[in-house]
């Protein structure tokens, strides 16, 4: 029997790597195929779904084929540079350590040693699988023999149900200002500064009244305290407001109360946040930066600078001309299409079908 095994750091659940694992499993059982999960650590909600890596030798059979989700460092990439079975990496980029510095040592240090544990594994890998073209480049230069480009698996094809009473709390709190929304952890890699920049332009210029919503983790506490600082120091404290820990309906609200989704981030190797913008139907204006353009296609106004005054100039021509909004809302939707689930499962059975031997194209 065809046998793919997964490897992840930590599966952990409301998380897209996590999604995805879990997804692919399916996929691949579905195909006929024998999968699990292996991993250095599991949430508690998901411990019943995955196998501690060591003890994967004791299970292993011929003609195993071992996927690895590489996306932060960890022993488990240790541990698959010394298996002989074919190694697959399903890249999902490691953020350079540069963004890090001065803002935090132990996460500098933990990225860097990430992307030592690329270079090191793309050699050895008989296949890299890429989210986007840009992330497949970085593994070519590393030495990955081959690579191919297939997103990560989401669920495009449904959106969450809003949670209507954190929607009208949202509208309480800013009546009818126009509202800028990013979705991301607030980390130096998503330039967190220049939305504040940008809202502060945008207020001068445009709406007074405007605000700015964060919606991720601060998992860079001293830069996210900066951030914040920053924003009181423009005398924009009360306009930006922090959402985290967020069901799913809340975050639906959030993204539907939105008139823009605004995206600055320095480094992306494919961004959901912007498929998560366009599935709730909020117009999206982004800097084409790492994987963001290529993701993002024709379904926003793409910027090729973050200077405050282009960006606020390009939300205002959005929040004012209701016939662009509706071009860029249908164009995010057809978007979604190529990223629909049935479409990339597919995908990655048939390129993990090659490397296992089982060349049937499952539907």
């Amino acid at each position: 029997m065809t046998a793919v095994h997964q490897f992840v750091p930590a599966l952990l659940p409301r998380d897209a790597t996590g999604d995805h694992t879990r997804a692919l499993r399916d996929a691949f059982r579905d195909a006929g195929w024998d999968s699990d999960i292996y991993v250095e650590a599991a949430h508690d909600e998901l411990r019943h779904e995955a196998t501690y890596f060591e003890r994967y030798p004791e299970r292993a059979r011929p003609g195993d084929v071992l996927l690895y989700q590489l996306g932060t460092s960890s022993p488990v990439a240790e541990f698959l540079l010394g298996r002989h079975e074919p190694l697959v990496l399903d890249y999902h980029n490691v953020t350079p350590e540069s963004f890090y510095e001065g803002w935090e040592v132990h996460t500098a240090a933990k990225v860097a040693l990430a992307r030592h544990q690329v270079a090191d594994l793309a050699p050895r890998a008989v296949l890299g699988i890429a989210d986007s073209a840009f992330n497949a480049r970085e593994l070519a230069a590393l030495g990955c023999p081959e690579t191919v480009v297939v997103p990560i698996l989401v669920d495009v094809d449904s959106g969450s149900e809003v949670d209507e009473r954190e929607l009208a709390r949202l509208a309480g709190r800013h009546g009818d200002a126009d509202v800028l929304l990013f979705v991301g952890r607030i980390s130096p890699n998503k330039g967190h500064e220049k939305l504040v920049e940008a809202l502060w332009m945008y207020r001068h210029l445009y709406d007074p009244r405007a605000r700015l919503h964060l919606v991720g983790p601060a998992v860079t506490p001293d830069y996210a305290a900066a951030v914040f600082a920053y924003a009181d120091e423009l005398g924009l404290g009360d306009a930006v407001h922090h959402g985290q820990g967020l069901t799913t309906g809340q975050l639906a609200a959030w993204y539907r109360d939105a008139d823009v989704f605004v995206c600055l981030s320095r480094h992306e190797g494919f961004c959901i946040p912007l498929l998560e913008a366009m599935r709730a139907g909020t117009p999206i204006v982004a800097f084409d930066a790492g994987a963001v353009g290529e993701t993002l296609a024709d379904a926003g106004i793409l910027l090729s600078t973050t200077r405050p005054a282009t960006v606020a100039a390009a939300v205002d021509r959005v929040v004012r001309d209701p016939h662009l909004t509706e071009h860029l809302v249908a164009a995010g939707r057809r978007r979604l299409g190529d990223f629909a689930a049935t479409t990339t499962r597919q995908r990655f059975v048939e390129v993990l079908g090659r490397v296992a031997g089982d060349v049937r194209v499952v539907a």
